[in-house]
């Protein structure tokens, strides 16, 4: 019986360092892959960081970066009514170079550079005894889903970023 309180504890740690590991492995496999691609793509490139509500609620913000440098964001946010697939719009705006920050809400104004180094910080270092962490890629590697939710959360609980797309300009 002892022993296999050992073996049970043993594979428990190996788990945990392994699900620890594969989270590290995936987030470094993306940033290359991210780093990379900006290299084809000289750094410019637009991406969407989305939020559905489980209530159906919803926004979506569209960051342009040039260059490596944020150049614009634009907004939509509505709700999708009870039984329905078309959204209603209830906000829209669009910043430029000029105006950038200038209106509430929305997603931050960060490249994905600054996402990747955000990451492992403040989404994926979230105490996994307390929290379920997640990290997705896209299609081409590329970051899609990082945060956490806390144990015990029903609605809408996710902190992190979603990305709905990554698109070349």
């Amino acid at each position: 019986m002892k022993n296999l309180l050992y073996i049970l504890v043993i594979m428990l740690f190996v788990s945990c360092k392994k699900d620890q590991f594969s989270y590290q492995s995936k987030f470094q496999s993306s940033q290359a892959k991210w780093n990379t691609y900006k290299k084809t793509i000289n750094n410019s490139y637009s991406y969407v960081a989305s939020f559905v509500s489980v209530f159906g609620a919803y926004d979506a913000t569209t960051i342009t970066v040039k260059n490596g440098t944020v150049t614009g964001r634009s907004y939509t946010a509505g709700f999708y009514p009870q039984n329905s697939t078309v959204a209603n719009v209830t906000k829209t705006w669009t910043e430029d170079s000029t105006t950038l920050n200038t209106h509430q809400g929305g997603a931050a104004l960060l490249t994905l550079d600054e996402i990747y180094a955000k990451a492992p910080t403040e989404w994926l270092s979230a105490d996994k005894t307390k929290n379920k962490v997640y990290f997705e890629t896209d299609s081409k590697g590329l970051i899609a889903s990082c945060g956490y939710v806390p144990d015990g959360c029903q609605d809408d609980c996710f902190r992190g970023i979603n990305i709905s797309s990554v698109t070349a300009l």
